[in-house]
């Protein structure tokens, strides 16, 4: 079973820090790769670069998520360079948020298989590219069945992988492989979990994501108000016995978007017996 974690670039020398003791603590679990999000731009892509050299002078393994709305392709260019002169081997290749002012006119991608295609164009098969995929429908789509025209789509451009947003309804991460069974969509679709640490964090995420929130898990962390030690206990639950059930649905892995954290990721591994 493949495992690997996400980080967002911390923008302190502390939070850095931080980063490498949670990759620390995570290590015990022998991931694939620990990924990290994209900073658009200036400082912000400054703090997304360290953290990628922080990691691999570790020894991790590291795929750099690559954000195309808005950028140039020479920029892209630019920073496919730089991650194969680093011995980068795997990226995520994403849209990303159209920065606000910018119309349809004067973009250089318009979607992710735009930059996938960029990508397989000018680097051949140097990158492993994994892509988003969204179980139940991303927020901007007009229907699933567009959403999955899409995806097939960036698979068509020369995506190797996906991984999938969060959700909490098995059942959809089912049906996702069932669609693309359908589709003819052959590549491995590893589901992304989210932790559980704050219930009014997770329905802020949730709201701008489209990930719903079952009802029953809504009702349950309602009714623990301010008490995070049981929203955290019941979270712990509730993702754990999610793993199990996509694990045994033939999931290929499961990729934790950790928040920069590793307590609650380990207790969920250590009840799946991973790395036990």
């Amino acid at each position: 079973m493949h495992l690997s974690f996400e980080f967002f670039p911390p923008k302190t020398g502390e939070g850095l820090q931080n980063v490498l003791s949670v990759a620390e603590q995570l290590s015990v679990f022998s991931p694939e790769y620990f990924s990290v999000t994209h900073g658009a731009g200036g400082s912000v892509q400054d703090f997304t670069m360290s953290t990628i050299a922080a990691l691999q002078k570790r020894g991790d393994q590291v795929a750099p998520h690559v954000s195309c709305i808005g950028a140039k392709k020479e920029s892209i260019r630019s920073l496919l360079q730089h991650y194969q002169d680093h011995g980068i081997q795997r990226i995520f290749a994403l849209r990303g948020d159209l920065p606000s002012g910018m119309g349809s006119s004067s973009r250089e991608f318009h979607y992710a298989r735009d930059l996938v295609a960029f990508i397989r164009d000018t680097t051949g098969d140097a990158f492993h590219i994994s892509v988003a995929v969204y179980p139940e429908c991303h927020p901007q789509a007009t229907s699933m069945v567009t959403d999955l025209q899409h995806f097939k789509e960036k698979v068509e451009a020369g995506a190797s992988s996906a991984i999938t947003q969060y959700f909490y309804h098995p059942e959809a991460y089912a049906q996702l492989l069932a669609d693309c069974h359908r589709l003819k969509i052959e590549l491995p679709i590893t589901p992304g979990i989210m932790p559980i640490y704050h219930f009014s964090q997770l329905c802020r995420f949730s709201e701008m994501c489209g990930a719903e929130i079952p009802r029953y898990i809504r009702k349950r962390m309602e009714s623990y108000g301010d008490d995070v030690a049981s929203v955290q206990a019941f979270g712990i639950e509730v993702v754990s016995r999610l793993c199990q059930d996509l694990l045994k649905a033939g999931a290929p892995g499961l990729h934790f978007y950790t928040l920069n954290k590793s307590n609650i990721v380990s207790q969920i591994l250590q009840n799946l017996s991973i790395g036990s």
